[in-house]
Protein backbone atom coordinates (compact mmCIF):
# COMPACT_ATOMS: atom_id res chain seq x y z
CA UNK A 1 0.00 0.00 0.00
CA UNK A 2 1.48 3.61 -0.43
CA UNK A 3 1.84 6.19 2.06
CA UNK A 4 -0.28 9.14 1.59
CA UNK A 5 1.01 12.44 1.73
CA UNK A 6 4.51 12.40 3.35
CA UNK A 7 6.22 9.72 5.01
CA UNK A 8 4.86 9.87 8.45
CA UNK A 9 7.47 7.79 9.77
CA UNK A 10 11.75 8.02 9.35
CA UNK A 11 13.54 3.98 9.68
CA UNK A 12 14.38 4.95 13.04
CA UNK A 13 10.67 5.87 14.07
CA UNK A 14 9.97 2.72 12.19
CA UNK A 15 11.80 0.42 14.29
CA UNK A 16 11.02 2.79 17.71
CA UNK A 17 6.75 2.07 16.42
CA UNK A 18 7.62 -1.64 15.95
CA UNK A 19 8.89 -2.46 19.25
CA UNK A 20 6.49 -0.60 20.87
CA UNK A 21 3.59 -2.11 19.33
CA UNK A 22 5.09 -5.86 19.49
CA UNK A 23 5.81 -5.29 23.10
CA UNK A 24 1.96 -4.17 24.12
CA UNK A 25 0.93 -6.86 21.57
CA UNK A 26 3.34 -9.50 23.49
CA UNK A 27 2.60 -8.14 27.05
CA UNK A 28 -1.22 -8.41 26.55
CA UNK A 29 -0.95 -12.28 25.21
CA UNK A 30 1.26 -12.95 28.20
CA UNK A 31 -1.34 -11.77 30.19
CA UNK A 32 -4.25 -13.79 28.65
CA UNK A 33 -1.62 -16.76 28.45
CA UNK A 34 -1.27 -16.67 32.46
CA UNK A 35 -4.89 -16.54 33.28
CA UNK A 36 -5.99 -19.75 36.01
CA UNK A 37 -6.91 -22.78 33.78
CA UNK A 38 -6.11 -21.86 29.91
CA UNK A 39 -7.30 -24.14 27.89
CA UNK A 40 -4.57 -26.04 25.40
CA UNK A 41 -6.85 -25.36 22.23
CA UNK A 42 -6.44 -21.84 22.70
CA UNK A 43 -3.16 -21.79 21.22
CA UNK A 44 -4.06 -21.57 17.75
CA UNK A 45 -5.78 -18.58 18.75
CA UNK A 46 -2.91 -16.92 20.16
CA UNK A 47 -0.28 -18.25 17.90
CA UNK A 48 -1.99 -16.15 14.60
CA UNK A 49 -2.46 -12.97 17.09
CA UNK A 50 1.56 -13.29 18.08
CA UNK A 51 1.98 -13.39 14.18
CA UNK A 52 -0.08 -10.50 13.16
CA UNK A 53 0.37 -8.35 15.87
CA UNK A 54 3.88 -9.11 17.78
CA UNK A 55 5.75 -10.18 14.59
CA UNK A 56 4.23 -8.10 12.77
CA UNK A 57 3.81 -10.88 9.71
CA UNK A 58 0.61 -11.37 7.25
CA UNK A 59 -0.98 -14.96 8.07
CA UNK A 60 -1.69 -14.91 4.03
CA UNK A 61 2.18 -15.07 3.01
CA UNK A 62 1.89 -17.26 -0.17
CA UNK A 63 2.13 -15.11 -3.49
CA UNK A 64 -1.39 -16.38 -4.76
CA UNK A 65 -2.96 -16.07 -1.30
CA UNK A 66 -5.23 -12.31 -2.00
CA UNK A 67 -6.42 -10.71 0.93
CA UNK A 68 -9.43 -8.57 1.04
CA UNK A 69 -9.68 -6.47 3.79
CA UNK A 70 -12.81 -5.10 5.57
CA UNK A 71 -13.72 -2.78 8.20
CA UNK A 72 -17.15 -4.24 9.78
CA UNK A 73 -19.16 -7.31 10.20
CA UNK A 74 -21.86 -6.22 8.02
CA UNK A 75 -18.97 -7.02 4.87
CA UNK A 76 -20.05 -10.73 3.82
CA UNK A 77 -17.17 -13.09 4.20
CA UNK A 78 -19.24 -15.53 2.01
CA UNK A 79 -18.69 -13.45 -1.06
CA UNK A 80 -15.01 -12.83 -0.73
CA UNK A 81 -14.32 -16.69 0.21
CA UNK A 82 -16.51 -17.49 -3.24
CA UNK A 83 -14.24 -14.85 -5.17
CA UNK A 84 -11.50 -16.95 -4.06
CA UNK A 85 -10.26 -14.38 -1.50
CA UNK A 86 -9.88 -14.63 2.44
CA UNK A 87 -11.15 -11.69 4.46
CA UNK A 88 -8.93 -9.77 6.87
CA UNK A 89 -10.79 -7.85 9.25
CA UNK A 90 -8.57 -4.29 9.65
CA UNK A 91 -10.45 -2.89 12.45
CA UNK A 92 -7.19 -1.80 15.20
CA UNK A 93 -7.11 -1.67 18.83
CA UNK A 94 -3.17 -0.49 18.80
CA UNK A 95 -2.12 2.68 20.76
CA UNK A 96 0.82 2.60 18.95
CA UNK A 97 -0.92 3.11 15.92
CA UNK A 98 -3.60 5.28 17.36
CA UNK A 99 -1.30 7.94 19.02
CA UNK A 100 1.17 8.23 15.44
CA UNK A 101 -2.41 9.49 13.99
CA UNK A 102 -2.32 13.10 14.72
CA UNK A 103 -2.98 15.32 11.37
CA UNK A 104 -4.80 12.36 9.68
CA UNK A 105 -7.64 12.35 11.29
CA UNK A 106 -9.82 14.66 13.47
CA UNK A 107 -8.71 14.78 17.10
CA UNK A 108 -12.06 13.53 18.00
CA UNK A 109 -12.35 10.94 16.15
CA UNK A 110 -12.57 7.24 17.32
CA UNK A 111 -9.28 5.39 18.65
CA UNK A 112 -10.33 2.54 16.53
CA UNK A 113 -10.19 4.98 13.20
CA UNK A 114 -7.37 6.77 14.33
CA UNK A 115 -5.51 3.38 14.60
CA UNK A 116 -6.24 2.91 11.22
CA UNK A 117 -4.90 5.91 10.20
CA UNK A 118 -1.76 5.24 11.36
CA UNK A 119 -1.09 1.35 10.80
CA UNK A 120 -2.67 2.41 6.83
CA UNK A 121 -0.22 5.62 6.60
CA UNK A 122 3.00 4.29 8.60
CA UNK A 123 3.41 0.99 6.38
CA UNK A 124 4.27 -0.75 9.61
CA UNK A 125 1.43 -3.42 9.08
CA UNK A 126 1.94 -6.18 6.32
CA UNK A 127 -2.01 -6.65 6.43
CA UNK A 128 -2.63 -3.39 5.26
CA UNK A 129 -0.16 -3.55 2.32
CA UNK A 130 -1.21 -6.66 0.62
CA UNK A 131 -4.78 -5.95 0.53
CA UNK A 132 -6.20 -5.90 -3.08
CA UNK A 133 -8.94 -4.00 -2.25
CA UNK A 134 -10.57 -2.41 0.71
CA UNK A 135 -14.35 -2.75 1.46
CA UNK A 136 -15.30 -0.06 3.68
CA UNK A 137 -19.14 0.33 5.15
CA UNK A 138 -20.51 3.42 5.84
CA UNK A 139 -21.46 2.98 9.67
CA UNK A 140 -20.46 6.27 10.72
CA UNK A 141 -19.17 9.41 10.03
CA UNK A 142 -15.53 8.69 10.92
CA UNK A 143 -16.05 5.24 8.49
CA UNK A 144 -16.91 7.27 5.43
CA UNK A 145 -14.05 9.79 6.19
CA UNK A 146 -11.00 7.27 6.47
CA UNK A 147 -12.34 5.36 3.27
CA UNK A 148 -11.29 9.05 1.11
CA UNK A 149 -7.74 8.48 3.36
CA UNK A 150 -7.57 5.05 2.63
CA UNK A 151 -8.68 5.37 -1.10
CA UNK A 152 -5.07 7.42 -1.79
CA UNK A 153 -3.19 4.37 -1.14
CA UNK A 154 -5.29 1.45 -2.22
CA UNK A 155 -8.14 0.85 -4.07
CA UNK A 156 -11.33 0.53 -1.93
CA UNK A 157 -14.75 0.07 -2.25
CA UNK A 158 -17.40 2.09 -0.18
CA UNK A 159 -20.23 0.20 1.31
CA UNK A 160 -23.29 2.04 2.14
CA UNK A 161 -25.79 0.41 4.70
CA UNK A 162 -29.56 1.05 4.94
CA UNK A 163 -30.92 3.17 7.62
CA UNK A 164 -33.65 0.18 8.56
CA UNK A 165 -33.77 -3.18 8.11
CA UNK A 166 -37.31 -3.94 8.79
CA UNK A 167 -39.02 -2.68 5.23
CA UNK A 168 -38.53 -4.90 1.78
CA UNK A 169 -36.74 -1.91 0.57
CA UNK A 170 -33.92 -1.82 2.75
CA UNK A 171 -33.35 -5.26 2.51
CA UNK A 172 -33.62 -4.92 -1.25
CA UNK A 173 -31.32 -1.78 -1.39
CA UNK A 174 -28.91 -3.88 0.22
CA UNK A 175 -28.92 -6.69 -1.97
CA UNK A 176 -28.47 -3.88 -4.71
CA UNK A 177 -25.52 -2.70 -2.92
CA UNK A 178 -23.82 -6.21 -2.60
CA UNK A 179 -24.34 -6.59 -6.55
CA UNK A 180 -22.46 -3.41 -6.90
CA UNK A 181 -19.59 -4.32 -4.82
CA UNK A 182 -19.14 -7.89 -6.49
CA UNK A 183 -17.46 -6.72 -9.38
CA UNK A 184 -14.74 -5.14 -7.67
CA UNK A 185 -14.50 -7.94 -5.18
CA UNK A 186 -13.98 -10.27 -8.25
CA UNK A 187 -11.91 -8.18 -10.16
CA UNK A 188 -9.41 -7.87 -6.85
CA UNK A 189 -9.16 -11.64 -6.60
CA UNK A 190 -9.52 -12.87 -10.23
CA UNK A 191 -12.04 -14.93 -9.75
CA UNK A 192 -15.63 -14.81 -10.56
CA UNK A 193 -18.23 -15.70 -7.67
CA UNK A 194 -20.23 -18.80 -9.40
CA UNK A 195 -23.22 -20.11 -7.56
CA UNK A 196 -21.02 -23.47 -6.94
CA UNK A 197 -18.00 -21.22 -5.41
CA UNK A 198 -21.10 -19.48 -3.33
CA UNK A 199 -22.21 -22.46 -1.86
CA UNK A 200 -19.13 -23.54 -0.68
CA UNK A 201 -18.56 -20.23 0.86
CA UNK A 202 -21.53 -20.34 2.58
CA UNK A 203 -21.03 -23.90 4.05
CA UNK A 204 -17.60 -23.13 4.75
CA UNK A 205 -18.80 -20.22 6.96
CA UNK A 206 -21.96 -22.68 8.08
CA UNK A 207 -19.81 -24.96 9.21
CA UNK A 208 -17.40 -21.68 11.82
CA UNK A 209 -20.82 -20.94 13.04
CA UNK A 210 -21.79 -24.05 14.26
CA UNK A 211 -19.30 -24.62 15.87
CA UNK A 212 -19.29 -21.43 17.59
CA UNK A 213 -23.49 -22.37 18.45
CA UNK A 214 -21.70 -25.45 19.83
CA UNK A 215 -19.19 -22.83 22.02
CA UNK A 216 -21.91 -20.44 23.04
CA UNK A 217 -23.34 -23.43 24.93
CA UNK A 218 -20.36 -24.40 26.83
CA UNK A 219 -19.56 -20.93 27.58
CA UNK A 220 -22.96 -20.47 29.38
CA UNK A 221 -22.20 -22.77 32.01
CA UNK A 222 -21.87 -22.60 35.61
CA UNK A 223 -19.69 -21.94 36.97
CA UNK A 224 -17.73 -20.69 33.31
CA UNK A 225 -15.57 -23.61 31.76
CA UNK A 226 -12.91 -20.62 29.62
CA UNK A 227 -12.18 -16.94 30.54
CA UNK A 228 -14.39 -14.43 28.95
CA UNK A 229 -11.24 -12.22 27.95
CA UNK A 230 -9.84 -15.62 25.99
CA UNK A 231 -12.73 -15.64 24.37
CA UNK A 232 -12.34 -12.04 23.09
CA UNK A 233 -8.93 -12.85 21.96
CA UNK A 234 -10.94 -16.20 20.08
CA UNK A 235 -13.80 -13.68 17.97
CA UNK A 236 -10.51 -12.02 17.05
CA UNK A 237 -8.49 -14.42 15.67
CA UNK A 238 -11.15 -15.03 13.45
CA UNK A 239 -10.50 -11.95 11.32
CA UNK A 240 -7.02 -13.47 10.27
CA UNK A 241 -7.50 -16.88 10.52
CA UNK A 242 -8.78 -18.64 6.97
CA UNK A 243 -12.44 -19.62 8.53
CA UNK A 244 -11.96 -23.36 7.88
CA UNK A 245 -9.21 -23.32 9.81
CA UNK A 246 -10.35 -21.46 12.40
CA UNK A 247 -13.73 -23.66 12.63
CA UNK A 248 -11.47 -26.40 12.90
CA UNK A 249 -9.61 -25.08 16.07
CA UNK A 250 -12.69 -24.19 17.87
CA UNK A 251 -13.80 -27.82 17.01
CA UNK A 252 -10.80 -28.79 19.15
CA UNK A 253 -11.52 -26.27 21.85
CA UNK A 254 -15.01 -27.43 22.18
CA UNK A 255 -14.07 -30.77 22.81
CA UNK A 256 -11.25 -29.80 25.58
CA UNK A 257 -14.16 -27.86 26.86
CA UNK A 258 -16.63 -30.86 27.03
CA UNK A 259 -13.77 -32.55 28.77
CA UNK A 260 -13.37 -30.18 31.11
CA UNK A 261 -17.64 -30.02 31.95
CA UNK A 262 -17.46 -33.80 32.15
CA UNK A 263 -14.58 -33.61 34.80
CA UNK A 264 -15.79 -30.47 36.47
CA UNK A 265 -12.93 -28.33 35.70
CA UNK A 266 -13.94 -24.63 36.04
CA UNK A 267 -12.23 -21.82 34.65
CA UNK A 268 -13.27 -19.30 37.97
CA UNK A 269 -15.32 -19.88 40.90
CA UNK A 270 -19.49 -20.11 41.06
CA UNK A 271 -19.75 -16.92 43.23
CA UNK A 272 -18.06 -14.97 40.61
CA UNK A 273 -20.79 -12.48 39.21
CA UNK A 274 -21.49 -13.20 35.76
CA UNK A 275 -20.92 -9.78 33.05
CA UNK A 276 -22.11 -9.53 29.84
CA UNK A 277 -19.99 -6.99 28.06
CA UNK A 278 -21.63 -4.58 25.24
CA UNK A 279 -21.05 -1.33 23.15
CA UNK A 280 -18.04 -0.45 20.66
CA UNK A 281 -16.02 -3.41 19.44
CA UNK A 282 -13.00 -4.68 21.55
CA UNK A 283 -10.12 -4.98 19.29
CA UNK A 284 -6.98 -6.49 20.01
CA UNK A 285 -4.49 -5.61 21.08
CA UNK A 286 -7.16 -3.13 23.25
CA UNK A 287 -8.13 -5.82 25.69
CA UNK A 288 -8.26 -3.74 29.16
CA UNK A 289 -12.03 -3.90 29.28
CA UNK A 290 -12.29 -7.89 29.83
CA UNK A 291 -9.06 -8.41 31.34
CA UNK A 292 -10.29 -5.73 34.36
CA UNK A 293 -13.82 -7.39 34.68
CA UNK A 294 -11.98 -10.91 35.63
CA UNK A 295 -8.74 -9.48 37.03
CA UNK A 296 -11.71 -7.57 39.51
CA UNK A 297 -13.54 -10.74 40.44
CA UNK A 298 -16.04 -11.09 37.68
CA UNK A 299 -16.71 -13.50 34.84
CA UNK A 300 -17.16 -12.52 31.66
CA UNK A 301 -19.64 -15.10 30.24
CA UNK A 302 -21.21 -13.36 27.04
CA UNK A 303 -20.72 -10.40 24.63
CA UNK A 304 -22.72 -8.51 22.11
CA UNK A 305 -20.41 -6.75 20.25
CA UNK A 306 -19.50 -6.79 16.43
CA UNK A 307 -15.85 -8.32 16.75
CA UNK A 308 -17.65 -11.07 19.46
CA UNK A 309 -20.65 -13.29 18.87
CA UNK A 310 -22.61 -11.00 17.00
CA UNK A 311 -20.49 -11.71 14.13
CA UNK A 312 -21.32 -15.59 13.80
CA UNK A 313 -24.49 -16.09 15.09
CA UNK A 314 -27.67 -16.20 12.43
CA UNK A 315 -26.09 -18.46 9.64
CA UNK A 316 -27.13 -17.76 6.05
CA UNK A 317 -30.84 -19.50 5.01
CA UNK A 318 -30.63 -20.20 1.51
CA UNK A 319 -33.94 -21.56 -0.20
CA UNK A 320 -32.94 -20.73 -3.67
CA UNK A 321 -30.01 -22.26 -4.21
CA UNK A 322 -29.79 -19.88 -7.64
CA UNK A 323 -26.90 -17.24 -7.42
CA UNK A 324 -29.47 -14.62 -7.10
CA UNK A 325 -31.51 -16.63 -4.35
CA UNK A 326 -28.52 -16.78 -2.55
CA UNK A 327 -27.11 -13.56 -2.18
CA UNK A 328 -30.26 -12.61 -1.50
CA UNK A 329 -29.88 -14.83 1.88
CA UNK A 330 -26.75 -13.13 2.78
CA UNK A 331 -28.55 -10.12 2.03
CA UNK A 332 -31.09 -10.97 4.65
CA UNK A 333 -28.83 -12.41 7.06
CA UNK A 334 -26.15 -9.30 7.03
CA UNK A 335 -29.34 -6.79 7.68
CA UNK A 336 -32.55 -8.67 9.57
CA UNK A 337 -30.60 -10.14 13.06
CA UNK A 338 -27.98 -7.16 12.74
CA UNK A 339 -28.04 -5.11 16.50
CA UNK A 340 -25.54 -2.67 15.07
CA UNK A 341 -26.55 0.58 16.53
CA UNK A 342 -26.77 2.29 12.68
CA UNK A 343 -29.93 1.40 12.36
CA UNK A 344 -32.32 4.44 13.24
CA UNK A 345 -34.65 1.47 15.27
CA UNK A 346 -32.57 -0.53 16.80
CA UNK A 347 -35.23 -2.38 19.56
CA UNK A 348 -34.40 -5.48 18.12
CA UNK A 349 -30.39 -4.80 20.03
CA UNK A 350 -32.75 -4.57 23.29
CA UNK A 351 -34.57 -7.70 22.71
CA UNK A 352 -30.95 -9.31 22.37
CA UNK A 353 -29.55 -8.18 24.94
CA UNK A 354 -32.45 -8.69 27.48
CA UNK A 355 -32.34 -12.84 25.51
CA UNK A 356 -28.66 -12.68 26.66
CA UNK A 357 -29.39 -11.75 30.22
CA UNK A 358 -31.87 -15.04 30.73
CA UNK A 359 -30.09 -17.52 28.87
CA UNK A 360 -26.26 -16.33 30.49
CA UNK A 361 -27.57 -15.76 33.50
CA UNK A 362 -26.05 -12.27 33.49
CA UNK A 363 -26.19 -10.38 36.90
CA UNK A 364 -24.44 -7.02 35.40
CA UNK A 365 -24.16 -5.62 32.14
CA UNK A 366 -20.41 -3.29 31.47
CA UNK A 367 -21.30 -0.91 28.48
CA UNK A 368 -18.00 -0.25 26.78
CA UNK A 369 -17.64 3.26 24.69
CA UNK A 370 -14.92 3.95 22.79
CA UNK A 371 -14.25 8.00 23.49
CA UNK A 372 -16.27 9.17 19.67
CA UNK A 373 -17.98 6.48 19.10
CA UNK A 374 -21.07 8.50 19.11
CA UNK A 375 -23.43 5.54 17.45
CA UNK A 376 -22.62 3.12 20.57
CA UNK A 377 -22.89 6.30 23.33
CA UNK A 378 -26.05 7.82 22.03
CA UNK A 379 -28.03 3.96 22.99
CA UNK A 380 -26.98 3.82 26.36
CA UNK A 381 -29.92 5.42 28.08
CA UNK A 382 -32.34 3.24 26.71
CA UNK A 383 -30.55 0.10 27.44
CA UNK A 384 -29.75 1.36 30.76
CA UNK A 385 -33.61 2.12 31.25
CA UNK A 386 -34.77 -1.68 30.04
CA UNK A 387 -32.01 -3.78 32.32
CA UNK A 388 -33.39 -1.18 35.59
CA UNK A 389 -36.55 -2.91 34.46
CA UNK A 390 -34.89 -6.45 35.10
CA UNK A 391 -32.96 -5.15 37.59
CA UNK A 392 -30.05 -5.86 35.72
CA UNK A 393 -26.99 -3.09 37.36
CA UNK A 394 -24.97 -1.38 34.30
CA UNK A 395 -21.75 0.41 34.04
CA UNK A 396 -20.81 3.01 31.47
CA UNK A 397 -17.18 2.53 30.38
CA UNK A 398 -15.39 4.93 28.35
CA UNK A 399 -11.95 4.43 27.19
CA UNK A 400 -9.67 4.76 24.83
CA UNK A 401 -6.53 3.24 23.76
CA UNK A 402 -4.54 4.90 26.48
CA UNK A 403 -3.18 2.78 29.02
CA UNK A 404 -3.41 5.94 31.35
CA UNK A 405 -6.95 5.87 32.44
CA UNK A 406 -6.95 2.37 33.49
CA UNK A 407 -6.63 2.30 37.66
CA UNK A 408 -9.33 4.79 36.87
CA UNK A 409 -11.01 2.23 35.45
CA UNK A 410 -9.72 -0.30 38.17
CA UNK A 411 -11.33 1.10 40.95
CA UNK A 412 -15.04 2.11 39.13
CA UNK A 413 -14.90 -1.97 38.18
CA UNK A 414 -14.22 -2.90 41.21
CA UNK A 415 -16.56 -1.04 42.66
CA UNK A 416 -19.37 -2.14 40.32
CA UNK A 417 -18.53 -5.84 40.83
CA UNK A 418 -18.43 -4.98 44.66
CA UNK A 419 -22.04 -4.07 44.25
CA UNK A 420 -23.45 -6.68 42.24
CA UNK A 421 -21.85 -9.10 44.90
CA UNK A 422 -23.48 -7.27 47.88
CA UNK A 423 -26.61 -6.91 45.33
CA UNK A 424 -26.66 -11.11 44.65
CA UNK A 425 -25.62 -11.59 49.14
CA UNK A 426 -28.97 -9.56 49.97
CA UNK A 427 -30.62 -11.34 47.36
CA UNK A 428 -29.77 -14.73 48.56
CA UNK A 429 -30.44 -13.28 52.59
CA UNK A 430 -34.06 -12.77 51.54
CA UNK A 431 -34.67 -16.10 49.62
CA UNK A 432 -33.47 -17.93 52.35
CA UNK A 433 -36.00 -16.20 54.80
CA UNK A 434 -38.91 -16.79 52.06
CA UNK A 435 -37.98 -20.15 52.79
CA UNK A 436 -37.73 -20.36 56.48
CA UNK A 437 -41.19 -18.50 56.89
CA UNK A 438 -42.73 -21.38 54.19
Amino acid sequence: MKHTGNEILSPKGKELFYKKASHTAASYLRRLGEIRNTPEELHPFFDVLRQVFVEMKSPYKEADQKTIGTFCAMVPNELIYAAGAYPVRLCSGSFTAYSISDGLAARDSCPLVKAVAGFACSGTMPLYDGCALMVIPVTCDCKKKIAGLLGQGTKTAVMQIPQGKHADGDREMFRKELYRIIPLIEEAAGREITARTLAEAINHVGYAQYEMARFSIFRRNVPPLISGAQVMAVMNAYAYMPVERWADAMHHLNGELERRFQNQEFAAKHNRPRILLTGSPVTFPNMKIPLLIEEMGGSLVADETCLGERAMYDPVSVVDAGLDGMIRAIADRYVKPCTCPVFADNTQRIFRIRQMVREYQVQGVVYHVLRGCLVYDYEYPVLEEELDKLGIPVIRMESDYNEEDVEQLRIRMEAFIEMIKMQEFEKSVLEKKKGGAG
